[in-house]
């Protein structure tokens, strides 16, 4: 049994159940939003039932009586995505009483794709997500390079060896087309979706061409894009739009495609070990999006975007935010050297800071604004959240 290991997500949501009816935890299936709820839920204030559990689903086959019963206890519903139906009846209860902290809802789908939870729900809610494990949350548990190899969920960062945590994303990949897209509603044929992944894998990092990629799925446009906002709204991957920054270039308007977890990239590209890792042509493209999950989880209330122009000038990430901005270009190497591109529109953004993330141990500046650091700023958030 391993040692749970503190989440960020915490702070969030005692603040969260401090001022609102309901909170909805929502994350990809697996990523730990039932151990973090298990232990931050007392036994004696609380109530846990788990919806894929089918004794648990039967006690709210008289949902007023069982809210009766436990109405002095914050009652945590798990996998709420099986039952979508279950948020008017959870409207009304919240209506009789609208004492903070009374739900707390796990899902592993987003907010848009439980769409029961925008209509029934608007106004006696307060949304948190959480990622799987973050380079700032594993402490001495592991080590930054197992945590990009293996990825973040728990069973695949924490197994014994790096087979164990190989056969474990597999594991997981074969039961999320098999098992969790049907769930939600969505027939597509497992061949079709286990093509579609395995090609999104090769364009990790790459700005989105539909046509290209719709031609090497075998699939219609629409299609395409309706399976992309699938994997989106379960947290499979992550569209990253271009800025919208108003300068005198002409601009990339497609969006940048990632798988959000290395570890399922790894697991799709055939990457066992952390030397195949390195040896791998896809190794910055995974060191980028790695950098990104990260800073872009800590930062959730900035807006992301990446900065891209005609003639190859790029800013990896934007984070803008009431005024501030924050660039950020990612490189594989302990001597990271950005490219003029870089360096030009870094001097026509003028930003409040701008920073190089690489497997570095200590930041230092590269040139006189701009600071080499790893994904976690050495500690340093950016300032004003």
């Amino acid at each position: 049994m391993h040692e749970y290991i503190s989440r960020i997500a915490e702070k969030k949501l005692a603040r969260a159940l401090h001022r609102s009816p309901a909170v909805a935890v929502l994350g990809p299936r697996q990523c730990g939003k039932s151990t973090m709820a298990r232990q931050f839920l007392s036994p004696a204030s609380a109530i846990y039932l788990d919806l894929q559990d089918r004794v648990d689903r039967n006690k709210l086959l008289e949902p007023e009586l069982f809210f009766d019963h436990y109405r002095d206890k914050l009652i945590c519903l798990d996998e709420i995505q099986l039952l979508p139906e279950f948020f008017s009846v959870l409207r009304s209860e919240i209506d009789r009483d609208r004492r903070p902290g009374r739900f707390l809802i796990l899902g592993s789908a987003s907010r848009d794709l439980i769409k029961q939870t925008t209509e029934s729900l608007a106004g006696r809610i307060a949304y948190l997500d959480l990622t799987p494990f973050l380079l700032r949350e594993i402490g001495d548990q592991s080590s930054w390079s197992a945590l990009w190899l293996r990825g973040g969920f728990p069973e695949s960062l924490l197994a014994e060896t790096d087979a164990d945590s190989f056969d474990w994303r597999l594991d997981f990949i074969r039961t999320f087309m098999e098992r969790d897209i049907p769930r939600l509603g969505f027939h597509i044929a497992v061949p079709v979706i286990e093509r579609l992944w395995l090609l999104l894998a090769h364009y990790h990092g790459q700005t989105l061409n539909y046509s290209k990629l719709a031609a090497a799925a075998d699939i219609s446009i629409p299609t395409l894009k309706k399976y992309l906002s699938l994997l989106e709204q379960t947290y499979m991957i992550r569209l990253l739009p271009p800025s919208t920054a108003n300068l005198k270039k002409r601009l990339i308007k497609a969006p940048k495609l990632y798988l959000r977890d290395t570890g399922i990239l790894h697991a799709l590209l055939d990457i066992e070990s952390y030397d195949f890792l390195l040896a791998n042509p896809m190794a910055g493209a995974s060191w980028e999006g790695f950098a990104i999950e990260n800073i872009i989880a800590e930062h959730d209330r900035f807006r992301a975007s990446f900065l891209r122009t005609a003639n190859g000038a790029e800013i990896d990430l934007l984070l803008e935010r009431g005024g501030q901005r924050h660039l950020f270009e990612c490189k594989l190497s302990k001597a990271p050297k950005p490219s003029r591109g870089f360096y030009e529109l870094t001097q026509s953004l003028r930003p409040d800071t701008a920073r190089v993330i690489a497997p570095v141990d200590e930041p230092y500046e590269i040139k006189h604004g701009i600071l080499v650091c790893s994904p976690v700023f050495n500690g340093d958030k950016v300032k004003n959240l």
